[in-house]
């Protein structure tokens, strides 16, 4: 990286993303007096949820599972709110706590400086002048949270002839809306959450969609008897262990969704229930909310793992042939932090905390982690509380004497940053 144009003194954590992760963190350090600045690469808050989500996305989980700290969900909006309801809630949830996060700020690398006893994050971004000259900065602080979540980067898997293929291949963040699909044949490659709602929304706009199950997966209903899985899971918890939990589920699921689903081609693992393989490997159960009922009217295909692409569609690993008109993968996401966080072993290769859960939100020199708990909203707001909470403590100890003036000067986060540069020691 060129040398930055300017160097910023943060007094206060540097949080790198601005989705739900890193605002629930500045948010509750605003309620405990602590200045912050906010990263982000993009220019809106959440860019996951607003520009790389399909439009019939809601929540998968009730709302009280997707509070952020301090501010519940307007009392108007449904059990699942739809992804426009959850992103107007994030914008109100950044006003009501004054996060103004630096946007068009693409973090390129992080490092503590052991000398120093520094954070030294450098970040570029375009010109002012909308040239193409990028504009380098180095903000420097005494804290570094990472919370670019699990969710930071598109998996794009290569396959045998992918360039053989002749209709277009998209991945879901590229997805909206079944509509310019209609009447085409679509091998949509993933059958997570958003491979299993992709193939249905196609199915509702009158495409035939064929779905790659490559893997064991659990299917669990979204509701039983009108209450949510995931209620009901958080209630056994209470009294039992997850490994009985997870056999009540397995249970509950074969009575509502059937014991056909490996006929369907949709076999559980064999090994491991749905919260232990989500705890342990990321790997989220699928929530129906009609997928099923389309696999077995036959709407919707379900075919095993491709083992390459031809021009009119692939060839499956088991020889069989699925004519496809378009693709679409819904293979996910991953973490993006060792591509940035520099000298720092808090990380696994894979972008996360090598502790498990629940120690992983804090490591060595002031960093911290907050959305990498694998435990979706509810775990970003358990993290962002505990940091938030530790790092005052740290912060009042060392700024004992100026807190009061820093803290009561803390309109806004840029405003803060340019009237608080320091030389640098």
């Amino acid at each position: 990286m060129a040398a930055p144009a300017r160097t910023m003194w943060v007094n206060g954590p540097i949080i790198v993303g601005a989705g739900p992760a890193g605002l629930s963190v500045a948010a509750c350090l605003h309620t405990h007096g602590v200045p912050s600045v906010v990263l982000e690469r993009d220019d809106c808050i959440a860019s996951l949820w607003q520009r790389r989500t399909y439009d019939r996305l809601r929540l998968h989980l009730p709302k009280r599972f997707c509070e952020l700290p301090g501010m519940p969900f307007p009392a108007s909006y449904p059990e699942y709110p739809t992804k426009h309801q959850f992103v107007s809630y994030l914008e109100a949830y950044a006003a009501a706590f004054h996060v103004r996060p630096r946007f068009r700020q693409s973090v390129a690398s992080a490092r503590f400086d052991h000398a120093a006893g520094l954070w030294r994050v450098q970040a570029s971004s375009s010109s002012d002048t909308g040239g193409d000259e990028a504009i380098y900065t180095e903000y420097i602080g005494r804290w570094l949270v990472v919370a670019t979540g699990e969710n930071a980067e598109r998996v794009l898997p290569e396959f045998a002839g992918a360039g053989s293929f002749k209709g277009p291949v998209t991945h879901v963040s590229e997805y909206k809306s079944g509509e310019p699909y209609r009447g085409s044949r679509v091998l949509v490659v993933g059958c997570g959450n958003s491979g299993m709602e992709v193939c249905l929304d196609l199915c509702d706009h009158g495409a035939r969609p064929a779905m790659v199950v490559r893997d064991a997966v659990h299917v669990l209903p979204r509701e039983m008897l009108g209450v949510a899985t995931f209620s009901v899971a958080a209630f056994l918890l209470r009294f039992l262990p997850l490994r009985l939990v997870d056999r009540l589920l397995v249970l509950l699921a074969g009575l509502f969704l059937g014991n056909d689903l490996p006929r369907l081609g949709l076999r559980r693992p064999d090994s491991g229930g749905p919260l232990e393989l989500k705890n342990s490997r990321g790997r989220t159960p699928v929530l129906d909310i009609g997928a099923l009922a389309k696999i077995r009217a036959g709407e919707i295909a379900v075919v095993p793992g491709v083992k390459r692409f031809m021009a009119g569609g692939a060839e499956m690993v088991d020889g069989s042939f699925v004519a496809a008109d378009a693709v679409v993968l819904a293979t996910g996401y991953h973490s993006n932090v060792p591509q940035w966080l520099k000298g720092s072993d808090f990380f696994s290769g894979e972008g996360y905390p090598k502790a498990g859960f629940p120690e992983g939100w804090k490591g060595e020199s002031g960093l911290y982690s907050v959305g990498f708990t694998r435990r979706g909203l509810a775990g970003v707001a358990l993290d962002a509380v505990r940091v938030a909470g530790d790092i005052a403590v740290a912060y009042n100890q060392s700024n004992r004497k100026s807190a009061s003036s820093s803290s009561s000067s803390c309109t806004s986060c840029p405003v803060l940053l340019q009237q608080q540069q320091e030389p640098v020691p």
